[in-house]
């Protein structure tokens, strides 16, 4: 009698979960149906079929394998390496709404009008990065960006002659007459409160003559002391931008053919650098190191360019040589491709892309020249490493 009680409840069970499975897959696909009745008649519902398409790639083969071992036993007998089991209850819940209750920002994200700009993944957390201090790219206002208001200029005595606390690097090796670095200014006036009188709101750092551009200055003649030819173009891209008519969001649009125009007229150029600023305060993008200050960089790949992935490669060497030697400098490599997001920031013209924050609102010029000088440093390592690789390679094949 115990028995056949046993064996009825076993069944009953197993007929739960199957009956639970087949809810869980029926409510699915009928999530997946009215999306795409929504998405086909309205375009503005697009927005709910990224979710979707989103919470659909939490459904992978280790998920659907441990479904299937709810329902038959045997499956869950085999050796893994799984560290927990899903609950079916923030299971459902996460591929119903898409929000992931360890991750705040997949609620907020769709509350918040305009916060997915500051959303994104980190793919290598430098030393204290994560999700609450991810860089900052703001708007400025619309009389800031016109140049309608703009803050007179301070603290700029000595600055044109800065002291060299790095004395030049004499080169053992020089690319001559060949220029392959290219550094430019997407969000060229981008600046430093220091500097403007008056400023102290972040979204309103902005200038048209004083900006992120001197630090291609400063990089130019780092990275030139290590035999490395560069050009520094200081295109006003949003000066552009207001003569045209165009907001701040069509930035990107207005840099790429400057960049294209650069690359036509001179075959040498193979790594793009395109400097900015973050929006971060001092505490988030300064660092000392050795008993001098610098302000910490950001490495951003744009995951929806077909060479994203040789992209990250390019920052995420950059990265470990700068742990190396500048422990703490780099905050990490920061992956943005949602909605919203440009995505591409020119980086499918090379595979040698970059976009690079440069410390935040509140650094210093000679905090800026100091990590620019340290990027230099450890970009020359990489360039010569590779060089060295390539006429190997090169040497290989002439040989054959």
């Amino acid at each position: 009698m115990k028995n056949r009680h046993s064996g009825t409840f076993v069944m009953v069970q197993g007929t739960s979960l199957l009956k639970a499975v087949a809810l869980l897959i029926l409510f699915l696909l009928l999530i997946f149906s009215i999306s795409g009745l929504l998405t086909s008649l309205k375009p503005q519902y697009r927005l709910m079929s990224s979710s979707v398409n989103q919470a659909a790639t939490h459904m992978n083969g280790e998920l659907l394998y441990q479904l299937m071992g709810w329902e038959n036993h045997h499956f869950l007998k085999v050796e893994n390496n799984w560290a927990t089991t899903p609950k079916v209850t923030s299971l459902v819940f996460k591929l119903a709404s898409n929000i992931n209750l360890n991750d705040p920002r997949s609620l907020l994200g769709r509350e918040l009008p305009g916060f997915f700009q500051f959303d994104g993944k980190i793919v290598v957390a430098g030393e204290g990065t994560n999700y609450t201090n991810m860089p900052i790219e703001s708007a400025p206002p619309i009389e800031i960006m016109k140049a309608e208001r703009e803050a007179a200029l301070q603290n700029l005595e000595g600055l044109e002659n800065p002291a060299d606390e790095n004395p030049p690097v004499a080169p053992g090796q020089t690319t001559g007459e060949q220029k392959p670095v290219y550094i430019y200014f997407t969000h060229n006036r981008e600046s430093y409160i220091p500097y403007l009188q008056g400023v102290t709101d972040p979204n309103s750092a902005y200038h048209s003559q004083f900006n992120v551009t001197s630090i291609g200055d400063q990089l130019k003649t780092s990275l030139e002391d290590r035999g490395i030819g560069t050009i520094v173009d200081k295109t006003d891209i949003q000066g552009n931008l207001n003569k045209k008519g165009l907001g701040y969001g069509k930035s990107y649009l207005e840099s790429r053919p400057v960049v294209q125009t650069a690359m036509a007229s001179n075959r040498d150029l193979n790594y793009l650098i395109d400097i900015h600023r973050d929006s971060q305060r001092r505490a988030k993008t300064t660092i000392d190191i050795s008993g001098k200050t610098y302000a910490r960089l950001v490495f951003v790949i744009g995951g929806k360019n077909p060479n994203y992935e040789k992209n990250e490669k390019f920052a995420r060497e950059l990265h470990n040589l700068l742990e190396k030697k500048y422990k703490g400098l780099s905050r990490g490599i920061m992956l943005k491709k949602g909605p919203g997001e440009n995505g591409v920031y020119n980086q499918n013209l090379s595979e040698n892309a970059l976009l690079i924050e440069f410390g935040g609102v509140d650094n210093s010029i000679e905090e800026l020249n100091r990590s620019a000088d340290a990027l230099a440093d450890v970009f020359s390592e990489y360039f010569w490493q590779a060089e060295k690789v390539n006429q190997d390679v090169d040497q290989s094949a002439n040989k054959q």
